[in-house]
């Protein structure tokens, strides 16, 4: 039955009794056993020192409630006032305190995908499988940090080309080494023989006692989670997508053996009897689900606390309309039947959707014609395609994703004792949800506290810088780069004081530090003042 009224905090009225159905926060029901909770990964190189004031923001707290104005700050790694900032007037006049003046720009949470491929080419997959270690470790480096330079902080691995791949990156995030969001690893997608997609980057197994063996293998790897390939592909042309390649038996031994070593798993599950399989046997995360018939509709609802669906909706769209001018024709699409699932994955979706059963964004990116940079694609289609309303939609890629991450009391909103994993955002996204796919309205990118994308023009002050220390008789322009000893190795700049020895840290007027001798240049000295105690140079 379609519902008949929405009340005004987005839960949708069923016409049964009025009963109400949280379409806003479906995902605050789902409760994945507490032994499956992931290693609580923690990203190093934030100075505990660090103090950031955000003044007159546009604050959307990814709780589903009205936006509302007021200031953010934020200490180390994490926010601790929002709205209404104690002390505001003294922290504006401390000079080691940044100041971002929001000027009514919209400050949210970091944005998260459930579908992700670092280590996905945008070409020929079938190439992935010879590529060489080092040019694949660079190329799945670049995309976690594409990743975080599209707003992204949280992504959840729905496979790896290689059975490291995503393991080392994430480690090399954590570690400081490399930009990119939090990350949950993944290995090889487990297929059965002749039901791969891309034989190359594939792991097989037969049977369930087979399953069980790469199961194991895959946590000896220090995957977070691990992926079962169930079903076809329409692009193959020889797995239909509405086959299912695994027995009752093989699922149900994958399940156990994954859950037993506490690592959930995910499916591409397009299939009608995939699904009914996932859901039968525990499969935690649903891929795509489009062939979902009646019958495993109401098996999801039934079991909605159990399981959440990521249907990477962007891949079927983007094929059928969007592949032309990489050799494949709209009318090949529509031949081989992805117009068809399209049309009704769609109504499925929404009808998930209207039943309040988790669905999130992640929209399987990395392949020709879904390049990587496009991701927030799929909150549009949320909006326009399965009506979510706009606030839906970024509930979903920002509190839902922290849910799936099984860190919701931390991640995924902006609230005190959260991390600060945020964007600042040049436009309202609740009025035009596109805006989230223009990166250069995407002014100010944090994650951990730590920025990651700014313009050095949103910490100039127009009151006079106050130094850190004592202003200097000579000019600071004997610059130097040296590297922190904090474990990260990372680049700052400084004055070299020949005569003394020692060398003086240098940072922009905001008290935010230099990292590199571009940045001299850009900015000019004028904008340059001390930014801490001089140290010899044998301190470092």
């Amino acid at each position: 039955m379609a519902p008949v009224a929405v009340d005004g905090s987005g839960r949708l009225l069923n016409g049964f009794n009025g009963h109400k159905v949280d379409t806003m926060n479906p995902h605050d029901l789902v409760q994945f056993d507490k032994s499956l909770t992931p290693k609580k990964y923690e990203i190093k190189g934030t100075s505990p020192d660090s103090k950031i004031l955000f003044t007159d923001v546009n604050i959307i707290d990814s709780t589903g409630s009205d936006p509302f104005q007021g200031d953010v700050y934020i200490e180390g790694e994490r926010v601790k006032f929002v709205g209404s900032v104690p002390n505001k007037d003294s922290l504006i006049k401390n000079s080691n305190v940044r100041k971002v003046e929001g000027r009514g720009r919209t400050l949210m949470s970091g944005l998260g995908d459930a579908h992700v491929h670092f280590s996905w080419n945008e070409g020929d997959l079938g190439k992935l499988g010879g590529l060489g270690v080092e040019e694949h470790t660079l190329l799945t480096a670049r995309s976690a940090q594409t990743y975080l330079d599209s707003g992204y902080t949280m992504c959840f691995g729905a496979a790896s080309a290689k059975e490291r791949l995503d393991c080392v990156v994430r480690d090399a995030i954590n570690a400081g080494h490399l930009p990119g969001p939090r990350y949950l690893a993944n290995g090889k997608e487990i297929a059965v023989p002749d039901g791969d997609l891309v034989a190359g980057i594939t792991a097989f197994a037969s049977g369930p006692l087979e399953m069980r063996e790469v199961i194991r293998h895959h946590v000896k790897l220090g995957v977070d989670q691990i992926k079962l390939s169930m079903s076809g592909e329409q692009i193959t042309e020889t797995r239909d997508a509405q086959d299912c390649y695994f027995t009752d038996e093989e699922t149900a031994a994958c399940v156990d053996e994954g859950h037993r070593h506490g690592r959930r798993l995910c499916a591409h599950a397009r299939a009608r009897d995939s699904v009914k399989q996932c859901v039968k046997h525990g499969v935690d995360i649903i891929y795509h689900a489009s062939w979902i018939d009646d019958e495993g509709m109401d098996m999801l609802e039934k079991n909605k606390t159990k399981h959440m669906v990521a249907p990477g909706l962007n891949w079927l769209i983007a094929t059928i309309y969007e592949s032309g001018a990489f050799g494949y024709s709209f009318e090949k699409a529509e031949q081989v039947g992805y117009k068809k699932e399209l049309d009704v994955a769609i109504k499925g979706l929404k009808e998930m959707h209207r039943r309040g059963i988790t669905v999130l964004p992640g929209g399987d990116y990395g392949f020709a014609w879904t390049p990587h940079g496009t991701y927030a694609r799929d909150l549009e289609h949320f909006v326009k395609l399965l009506d979510f309303t706009p606030m839906e939609s970024i509930v979903a890629a920002t509190a839902g994703v922290a849910k799936l991450f099984m860190r919701e009391e931390e991640l995924g909103k902006i609230k005190p004792g959260y991390y600060a994993d945020c964007i600042l955002v040049d436009g309202d996204p609740l009025k035009d949800i596109t805006v989230l796919q223009d990166h250069d309205k995407l002014n100010v990118i944090m994650i951990n506290g730590r920025i990651h994308k700014a313009s050095y023009k949103e910490f100039l002050r127009t009151e006079t810088p106050q130094a850190t220390i004592e202003p200097q008789a000579v000019p600071l322009t004997n610059y130097v780069a040296y590297s922190l000893d904090d474990g990260t190795k990372r680049t700052r700049i400084g004055h070299l004081d020949t005569k003394a020895g020692t060398i003086i840290p240098l940072s922009f007027a905001s008290g935010t530090p230099l990292e590199n001798l571009y940045q001299t240049i850009e900015i000019g000295r004028d904008q340059i003042i001390p930014g801490g105690e001089a140290f010899a140079l044998t301190e470092r």
